[in-house]
């Protein structure tokens, strides 16, 4: 994915491939809690930091360029924030205001790591914490992911400011299937970018993107349906924003 100058860029297929991809994951991506092994822990309900990722697993593409990678985060961060602030008038009541950034920090050394509440952000984790009205992602969990393509920095980002925009929002218009709708909002707000001519797709972004739902929605015990749902569902609720834009993901 690259940011663009304001040309007016071509809207990619909206993930329609990605969508006859989710089909041919149904059967093989439910969670197994026999197969988490004991040391698993439960899903994170109801805590401040609730919204968790698992690093992907090992295999890359190539060395990571710490520049482009730094470089691409600034740059989900700002376009992600740049689409609600630019839209936020016609599709909800009130002012948009954006959360604040922590962005990356370092999960292995606890006493650095963001404090949400009462409870200090964990390795590997991305999340929004609604008592601070803040962003912050794991830097092992983001270069981990991004080996395997730009896009993954962007989903991360999109979806944890999804849950910063409901935090925003009437109770009432925040769906109890709270991850999904932020999946839905990442969509939205990502396709949108590229609508609006500020994002541009490049060969391969929705293919990585399905393959970072392949990890994210599969086999953690965190990410079991009911929870952020499989990765069939989380895949269905982001194209249904990137499809049909945000107010698809309020119906």
């Amino acid at each position: 994915m690259r940011q663009t100058a304001w040309n007016r860029s071509r809207r990619p297929a909206a993930l329609a491939a990605a969508l006859v991809l989710a089909a041919a994951l149904t059967g093989a991506c439910e969670f197994d809690p026999a197969a988490a092994g004991p040391g698993a822990r439960p899903a994170a309900q109801g805590t401040p930091v609730a919204s968790r990722a698992p690093a992907p697993r090992e295999g890359t593409r190539g060395t990571l360029d710490e520049r482009e990678f730094r470089e691409d985060v600034r740059t989900a961060e700002t376009l992600t924030d740049d689409f609600w602030r630019r839209h936020w008038d016609r599709l909800f009541t009130g002012e948009y205001s954006s959360p604040r950034v922590v962005g990356l920090y370092d999960g292995r050394d606890p006493a650095s790591a963001p404090v949400c509440g009462r409870e200090r952000f964990e390795p590997d984790n991305a999340a929004y914490c609604p008592t601070g009205d803040f962003v912050a992602w794991d830097a092992h969990l983001m270069r981990s992911g991004y080996a395997r393509g730009d896009a993954w920095v962007y989903l991360v980002i999109s979806h944890e400011w999804g849950h910063a925009v409901q935090n925003r929002l009437r109770r009432g218009l925040v769906s109890p299937a709270a991850e999904l709708q932020a999946d839905c909002l990442a969509g939205a707000a990502l396709y949108g970018s590229s609508d609006d001519g500020t994002l541009r797709f490049e060969d391969g972004d929705e293919q990585e993107l399905v393959d970072a739902f392949k990890v994210i929605g599969d086999r953690a015990p965190w990410t079991r349906p009911g929870d952020h749902g499989s990765a069939v569902q989380r895949l269905r609720a982001f194209s249904r924003g990137g499809e049909n834009g945000v107010r698809a993901c309020f119906t």
